[in-house]
């Protein structure tokens, strides 16, 4: 019933990237979201930690790049950091903006994973596109309202995905 919202793998943290078997799969492209994701939606900028992750995710050959669904300015400016490729007000889980920037870096679904802590939106926006969808687990509770209204159905999906995996 709720297979096509199941991710690919489930992590903890962008720390604990499968980067082997992104490898082993060609996967060269990492789209990321921010809010919770990489950061907690509250802060501007990317700690320390995240720029040198991204540094060396490019260092070791992935492609990084950030689709969010939020406004120009909280993207600009958390990007300024960072300094990958972004895209703003992404339409998640729509794909359209998502297949214009792997295009822009010369990739393809096939060779891409979408990394998000919503289901509803990260998740399946990378299974729309074709792409590997890995679930990170949110890094903190704080979320801004219509998300915090769509976390009890997210866990309503990896409840029964746990069920099915485990």
């Amino acid at each position: 019933m709720f297979e096509k919202f199941y991710p690919d793998i489930y992590i903890d943290s962008v720390f604990e990237l499968p980067l082997d078997l992104f490898a082993e799969k060609g996967v060269r492209a990492l789209v990321f979201d921010i809010d919770n994701t990489l950061t907690p939606y509250d802060e501007a900028y990317p700690d320390s930690s995240i720029v040198e992750l991204i540094a060396f995710l490019s260092d070791k050959g992935f492609k990084p790049m950030i689709l969010s669904n939020n406004n120009r300015e909280r993207v600009h400016k958390y990007n300024s950091r960072l300094r990958i490729p972004a895209v703003f007000k992404g339409g998640k889980p729509g794909t359209k903006k998502l297949m214009k920037l792997l295009a822009s870096s010369g990739e393809s679904p096939k060779t891409a994973a979408f990394i998000g802590d919503q289901i509803f939106t990260d998740v399946l926006c990378g299974h729309n596109a074709g792409m590997l969808s890995v679930y990170v687990h949110p890094i903190c509770e704080r979320d801004q309202l219509i998300t915090k209204v769509k976390r009890p159905l997210d866990k309503i999906v990896l409840d029964e995905y746990f069920k099915k995996m485990y």
